[in-house]
């Protein structure tokens, strides 16, 4: 069997020798032609096309270090290897991810500036009074990388040992107890202001500069829980210095098999999915934006790149550009409702 190749990038399946020649006996040279551009078009203009001339930019709007931009960094590595072109990392942190994300709505739509956005991306629009970009019509989604889960932890004197003993010991006391947030609006904040609403209880949120500080005061009894990334609290609760109660995602974490959901352990509806994706601006061409989706999706198959993104906290799941682009929409009204719900004032 000899293969067909139309392109370096594209192949079709192989002809025998036999058929080319019968194909080829039987009519005309363009008639053949004509046949076999008729069968394979539909395969030939399904591969994407589109590959970049330069060094990619992927823009991660928070500073170097932190989890988004770790994840960016496992990420830009092996996306270089499949776009056969360099993948740098242009941190661009500041005003709560606004600053890098208004620089990649304004770049040049040619698939050389991309976005990576964690579900921060889809709450900024409602605790945020004026955005210098629409945060669905000013980009196109690429695919998601993966879910990231928060676990809600205790203190270890606290007397809740699960979801049910929590709820009930803030019920019989309400208003008294405070849970840290690293930050007014986002996901840590509003995981607490969701559980308020859902499971019918009132609780105090304290504001901290970052998740370490936080921790720390969790651990000495300042107060009394914390909406945690699971990565960065997988140290403290394996050695028993907080009491890990329940994850956020609908799905357990990969990397904690036991710990149930919240949704599971009774507070049905739960769900705050630290999910992370790559966006491009709004005016790049589908071709460029299905490139960008089959690599993507390669690179979060593979195994080395799962168990990296798995070490930080990531679940490696991939998306369609449509599956993503809805997401996105359905959590920026989730988030304006819980918003609401909660009186929390756009700054």
């Amino acid at each position: 069997m000899l293969p067909l190749t139309i392109s370096s990038q594209c192949y079709i399946p192989a002809l025998s020798l036999t058929i080319l020649v019968q194909i080829i006996m039987k009519h005309t040279f363009s008639a053949a032609v004509a046949l076999l551009f008729a069968t394979f078009a539909p395969i030939i203009l399904a591969q994407p096309q589109w590959s970049p001339t330069r060094p990619v930019r992927l823009v991660v709007p928070f500073p170097p270090g932190g989890a988004t931009d770790v994840i960016g960094r496992i990420v830009s590595v092996r996306l270089a290897e499949r776009v056969g072109h360099q993948v740098v990392v242009d941190n661009r942190g500041g005003a709560n991810a606004i600053i890098g994300t208004e620089i990649t709505a304004k770049a040049a739509p040619d698939g050389h500036t991309l976005l990576l956005v964690p579900v921060g991306h889809s709450i900024t629009p409602s605790v945020t009074r004026k955005l210098p970009y629409d945060t669905l019509k000013d980009f196109a989604a690429i695919g998601q990388i993966g879910n990231g889960a928060y676990v809600l932890l205790v203190n270890a004197a606290l007397p809740a040992k699960s979801m049910s003993e929590f709820i009930a010991h803030a019920k019989s006391r309400a208003g008294a107890l405070n849970y840290a947030a690293t930050g007014h609006g986002n996901a840590t904040h509003l995981a607490g202001e969701l559980l308020k609403a859902l499971a019918g209880i009132d609780m105090q949120s304290i504001y901290y500069k970052g998740g370490g500080p936080a921790l720390a005061d969790l651990m000495g009894g300042q107060v009394s829980a914390f909406f945690a990334g699971l990565a960065t609290a997988a140290g403290q609760i394996k050695a028993g210095k907080v009491r890990a109660l329940g994850v956020t995602t609908l799905r357990r974490a990969g990397g904690f098999p036991d710990l149930p959901t919240i949704a599971e352990s009774g507070v049905p509806g739960y769900e705050v999915d630290g999910w992370y994706g790559l966006l491009a601006p709004a005016a790049t061409p589908a071709a460029v934006i299905a490139r960008l989706n089959q690599d993507l999706s390669a690179v979060v198959a593979m195994p080395e790149a799962k168990e990296r993104l798995l070490g930080v906290g990531i679940d490696a799941r991939g998306s369609t550009p449509a599956e993503f682009h809805q997401r996105i929409a359905r959590d920026i009204q989730r988030w304006a409702e819980v918003v609401k719900r909660a009186k929390i004032t756009p700054e």
